[in-house]
């Protein structure tokens, strides 16, 4: 390479470190800022612009080639002037020409390079500004996609969780079709169509139950594990007398499902019908026998053997105006009738002094303030449980809003035994109610 190439080279680069820009470039903002500002807001003399339109030609069609040129005219003076300053340029090269008019241009206009540097400047915001769009666009995509990507998870776990909830709706479907169908039968004998519809709601009541069933077990899981993980600090004393109790229980289960008295008890399926004055009319057409009064402050109990050859208990109840307390009790004891009988205890009768522990004291409890059928009453002295038979609880009792559907449930029978209804108005003070009910069984 040429001394002279290498020179031109050496100056480019230069040219590009100075300005930050191509070479081309800069000649071709150069030029434009020339064209505009001359005679305007530059004022240069006569022979530096002889310099710089030399230079352009120089740039544009290289050294001087007066046989290509047209002749000038004898009055063609400025023509003239500017061939003889395109000729001192000699073998200038095009990029020496471009160079040599920036630096002239830079010499002789001190507003050249502020243009440059505001022209520089704007691009270089404009290419932030594209940069911070770009990264925002890629920002936005990149968070479409994961939001579809989540949805798409949601969707495929909504799916997985639809089926696995079909699989279980079916499974206690199953379990339920007959023993509801029964029922079904009997509430509208002669009517697939209603039987249809009240089996399937029967069936959506039952999933729903069995649904809040497990969340309540998992949640005594959780709160039984917190417990364990706290009693692990106990001394090992402590731990050795909890074995022995554990032992000790263990061989009690044992003995009972040995001896099969008292087996696992299934919770009970409860439902509601909205059907209250056709159910309280069908009730009092059946001789009165499902009809009956319960007095402000009494309880009455409906003892309801097990039958052989039965296997659930059904029970259908609804009150006139006012709600009412409902409960299921099991008594664990053979029963020696198959009749059902209907048992009403007053408060003041359960207040045998026999039965009274000797150390017990009063204690008066008040009801809420914001119910006007309670007030302050005398709870009943804990008996002796000795020559009573055990109870199970099935359904706690609860005060139901029956007088606006009808309560409706049904149970499994967990073996032989009793199951006791209790209807109690004990926390009313002076209004009695009164309860329609129905009660059959099936096989």
């Amino acid at each position: 390479m040429s001394n002279l190439a290498h020179t031109a080279k050496e100056a480019v680069e230069e040219n590009q470190m100075k300005w930050g820009m191509q070479l081309s470039e800069i000649y071709r903002l150069s030029l434009k800022f020339y064209k505009d500002k001359s005679g305007k807001a530059v004022h240069l003399s006569y022979e530096d612009n002889l310099k710089l339109v030399a230079l352009t030609l120089q740039a544009s069609h290289g050294p001087i080639n007066q046989q290509k040129l047209e002749p000038l005219g004898v009055f063609d003076v400025i023509g003239r002037d500017r061939r003889n300053q395109w000729t001192l340029l000699g073998d200038m090269t095009k990029l020496q020409s471009m160079e040599g008019f920036i630096d002239l241009l830079d010499r002789l206009c001190p507003s050249f390079k502020p243009y440059i540097e505001a022209i520089k400047q704007d691009r270089e915001e404009k290419k932030r500004i594209e940069e911070v769009e770009n990264a925002k666009k890629k920002e936005l995509m990149e968070a479409q996609q994961k939001r579809e990507e989540e949805q798409r998870l949601l969707e495929n776990e909504i799916h997985r969780e639809e089926i696995q909830r079909r699989k279980l709706q079916d499974a206690l479907n199953e379990q339920t079709f007959y023993q509801f169908k029964e029922y079904a039968e009997k509430q509208f004998p002669g009517n697939p169509d209603q039987q249809a519809v009240l089996i399937k709601q029967l069936q959506t009541e039952h999933y729903h139950q069995y649904l809040q069933q497990l969340q309540s077990q998992l949640q005594n899981v959780d709160l039984d594990l917190d417990a364990t993980l706290g009693e692990s600090k106990l001394s090992e004393s402590c731990s050795k007398e909890q074995e022995t109790c554990l032992v000790e229980e263990k061989d009690r289960c044992e003995s009972d499902n040995e001896s099969d008295e008292f087996a696992v008890v299934q919770p009970a399926n409860m439902w509601t019908r909205s059907d209250l004055k056709e159910f309280k009319l069908d009730v009092t057409k059946e001789n009165g026998q499902g009809v009956i009064r319960v007095g402000h402050g009494d309880t009455v109990t409906i003892r309801v053997p097990t039958l052989e050859g039965g296997s659930s208990l059904f029970w259908e109840f609804a009150t006139d105006s006012y709600d009412i307390g409902f409960g299921v009790y099991f008594e664990w004891k053979r029963p020696t009738t198959t009749e059902v009988t209907v048992h009403v205890s007053e408060t003041d009768d359960e207040l045998d002094e026999n039965e009274l522990g000797e150390n017990d004291e009063d204690e008066e409890i008040t009801c809420g303030t914001d119910d006007l059928e309670c007030g302050t009453q005398i709870p009943l002295k804990p008996s002796s449980m000795l020559d009573r038979p055990p109870l199970s609880i099935i359904v706690p009792v609860y005060r139901r809003e029956c007088h606006t559907d009808v309560y409706c449930g049904s149970h499994n029978y967990p073996g032989e035994g009793t199951y006791l209804l209790k209807f109690d108005n004990s926390f009313s003070l002076w209004r009695s109610k009164t309860v329609y009910y129905r009660i059959f069984y099936t096989r």
